[in-house]
Formats: structure tokens, C-alpha cells, sequence
């Protein structure tokens, strides 16, 4: 699953630390959250890392749904008034979601490249009104016809 100088690490391990995928070792991040051209341990390029927004949509999905358990069981038991909210909740969940985003998008980084993961190539099937389809549906499509006139 890595490449053969170097032997797999778990993706968990160094996407939460931040590292490298391939090294363990090399620091993935220049900044809060952009991602350096290469590793400056094994020099890794890391062009291949492209996360897009998962890394914030599962983030805020989960720490929602952990904050709004939260802000509910306080609401209930202290019924505090809406201004806290905005003082003592808003800023909780502004910072869980800040704290969680950087180890989340190493992690999901550390998996494109354990799993090998590209972006997807689609290709037209060649046949009008049934639009684009995966490469592979376009070679089995043809050789279903090839079957159909035998």
C-alpha cells in the first residue's frame, strides 16, 4: 500500500500527528491548514493530497451534533439566558471545531495516499441520450454489444 523504501504506517497514526503519510516523520502542514508542496524528510510530493472541503463538512457535522447535545443538556438543566449562548456556547463550538479540523484533514490526506486514492476519469460511452460513464462501464458496454452479435 506505500512505496517499497518505506513500510506502511497506519494512516491514523500520522494523519492526527500531522506528518508525513509516507515517512512518519516530514511535517504535512506549512501553516494551519495548507498542505506543503513535499516532505522535507523523504521529500514525498503531495500533490497527489486534495481533501477538498470533506475534512470541514465532517468536522462540523460531528462536533454539531456533539455541541448541540451539550447546548441542549445545559439549556435544560440551567436555563440560561440567550445571551450566554452566544458568550459561553458559540465560542465552545467555534474552538472544538478549530481544534479537530487540522487532525482530521492529516488524517483524510494520510488516506488518499494509503489507499491511493485519484480523482475520478470519466469517459463517454459513445452512445446518444445516455450520457458519461466510468471508464470501465464504457469497455464492458462494448463488449456486451460484441457478445450480442455472436
Amino acid at each position: 500500500m506505500s512505496d517499497p523504501a518505506y513500510p506502511p504506517i497506519s494512516p491514523l497514526k500520522t494523519g492526527i500527528r500531522c506528518r508525513c503519510p509516507r515517512c512518519g516523520v516530514g511535517p504535512l502542514f506549512q501553516g494551519y491548514l495548507t498542505i506543503r508542496k513535499e516532505c522535507s524528510n523523504c521529500g514525498l510530493d503531495y500533490g497527489f493530497a486534495d481533501p477538498a472541503d470533506g475534512p470541514a463538512f465532517f468536522v462540523m457535522s460531528a462536533v454539531g451534533i456533539v455541541g448541540m447535545i451539550g447546548f441542549m443538556i445545559f439549556e435544560f438543566n440551567v436555563h440560561p439566558p440567550v445571551w450566554v449562548h452566544f458568550v459561553v456556547t458559540l465560542p465552545i463550538l467555534a474552538l472544538m471545531c478549530l481544534g479537530v479540523l487540522r487532525p482530521f484533514k492529516g488524517w483524510m490526506v494520510s488516506e488518499q495516499y494509503f489507499h491511493k486514492a485519484e480523482e475520478a476519469v470519466f469517459s463517454s460511452v459513445g452512445k446518444h441520450g445516455e450520457g458519461y460513464g466510468w471508464r470501465g462501464q464504457a469497455e464492458r458496454a462494448a463488449k456486451d454489444e460484441a457478445r450480442e452479435k455472436i
